[in-house]
């Protein structure tokens, strides 16, 4: 199994973020995953993901607030 990295999007210059994200999806193998650290509540983008790329990930909330939100995005293995 391989390392789970961690993307600080809180350091990413916002008209980035979902790029930058949606990059980190892309290059991931099936069964792989990532963690994104956020300062908000990402939720538009799992919504953005599901429209763009469908049901192919697994979206998991590690932490949840009030300051910190840690999702792990995983891609599926078909």
């Amino acid at each position: 199994m391989s390392e789970v990295h961690t993307l600080d999007v809180t350091v990413i210059e916002p008209r980035y973020k979902h790029s930058t994200i949606y990059e980190h999806f892309d290059a991931l193998k099936e069964g792989e995953a990532f963690i994104i650290h956020n300062d908000h509540d990402p939720k538009p983008l799992y919504y953005a993901l599901m429209n763009d790329r469908g049901s192919i990930f697994t979206w998991d909330y590690l932490q949840s607030g009030p300051e910190i939100w840690e999702i792990k995005i995983s891609k599926n293995k078909s």
